[in-house]
């Protein structure tokens, strides 16, 4: 006889076992779990759209082509070059010259990562200017123009962009509103934004003075300080810029042999000199100085000036310590807005703003150790006069 069994229950007891995911459930599940506790909007869709694992590889050429695009467009308004060769091309100064003769209410502006800039405020500290000539330092926004803030304010009117001073002259201005920019207050007129000859001028307003001191532009030595500035100038100077700003491999690499070929050949010279035109600082060596001071700091890696660094040249990086070490020279050299001014502010060249650690040799403690030049005072004079100044050589 066969067992009693209970009658089923009804239906609205029945336990119902739910019904399994589709697979693709759990493989978004398990994509969307880590993406809950991020805080970065970016990395969440990036991984809800192809998990951990890289972008497609469609995704990667049409962003690498859409930046290089980008970044040529970016470049050509900031670093104008030859079409045909990539070469960088520097924009001739606006006012390139001191035409006539200023007032005597002269302003002038600067900018602290700027190595050109940098020879005025250089010159203006040697020559004991800062009482006679006032001062505005402008800092770079974050559209690459020079502005000015709270911390760093346009003493003379005010102006939130240096693009508004050099409007301020009669006609008013288009270009690139640039620095160094010496200012005429009661003209109300550009005087020059050519950094060379800003630097001769004001040697002359410190001789008119009667300031005394250094003579950075003795008569004696101008044709010797001509020489050398005709040399440095395209190969050094500007020459790192022709390497960070290049926009073809041939660019930048005739570029790059330019600039460490002359490297060598002031190495050579300084060897047996402790300036470049003998024993007495000039201006040949102020225009200079403000290029090796930022070499190890930001040419060697930002504009890939890679071959050699300067602490890698004994006589060149003495030499620099030397300058430094003079009174008032290390006041004008902000490490740290030099380092703000060129990884923060040139976007194409380091689109993420993030600055390297400053190397060791570019600390403040390492310039202040002892150069040892002194010695070659005496021996300068007799190196210069066997003719080992070099030939110029052509701007590019």
């Amino acid at each position: 006889m066969p067992m009693w069994s209970p009658p089923p229950p009804p239906p609205s007891q029945l336990q119902l076992r739910p019904t399994p995911p589709p697979p693709y459930f759990h493989r978004r599940r398990r994509r969307l779990s880590p993406v809950s506790a991020s805080q970065d909007p970016l990395t969440a869709f990036s991984r809800v759209l192809w998990g951990r694992a890289l972008p497609p590889s469609q995704l990667v050429l049409a962003v690498r082509h859409g930046w290089t695009s980008a970044w040529k467009l970016l470049m050509r308004q900031l670093a104008p070059s030859y079409p045909a060769t990539g070469a960088f091309t520097r924009t001739p100064s606006r006012f390139p010259a001191v035409v006539g003769t200023p007032s005597a209410r002269l302003h002038l502006y600067v900018g602290l990562p700027c190595p050109w800039a940098h020879r005025a405020l250089l010159v203006r500290a040697l020559l004991g200017l800062e009482r006679r000539l006032p001062l505005s330092i402008a800092v770079p926004g974050e559209d690459g123009t020079w502005s000015f803030t709270t911390n760093s304010p346009d003493a003379l009117y005010g102006k939130r962009r240096l693009r508004e001073v050099y409007a301020e002259r009669r006609g008013g201005f288009e270009g690139r509103a640039s620095v160094p920019m010496l200012w005429d207050a009661e003209r109300r007129e550009v005087v020059c934004n050519e950094s060379i000859e800003i630097a001769k001028f004001l040697c002359g307003l410190a001789d008119a003075d009667g300031a005394g001191g250094l003579d950075l532009w003795p008569p004696e030595l101008r044709q010797d300080i001509d020489r050398w500035y005709a040399f440095t100038y395209p190969s050094v100077n500007n020459g790192v810029y022709r390497c960070g700003f290049a926009q073809s491999q041939e660019a930048y690499d005739a570029a790059a042999d330019e600039l460490f070929g002359a490297l060598d050949k002031l190495e050579d010279q300084l060897c047996g000199s402790r300036y470049l035109c003998g024993d007495k600082l000039t201006l040949a060596d102020v225009c200079l100085f403000t290029t090796l001071i930022r070499f190890d700091l930001v040419y060697s890696s930002l504009f890939r000036c890679t071959r050699r660094k300067l602490v890698e040249y004994p006589s060149l990086h003495a030499y620099t310590r030397d300058i430094y070490q003079m009174p008032k020279v290390a006041e004008t050299c902000n490490m740290g807005a030099i380092m703000d001014g060129y990884f923060g502010a040139l976007f194409p060249l380091n689109p993420g703003g993030i600055k390297p650690l400053v190397p060791a040799s570019c600390d403040r403690e390492a310039l202040l150790e002892p150069h040892g030049r002194e010695a070659l005072s005496s021996a300068a004079a007799a190196a210069a006069g066997n003719g080992r100044q070099p030939e110029a050589t052509s701007a590019s």
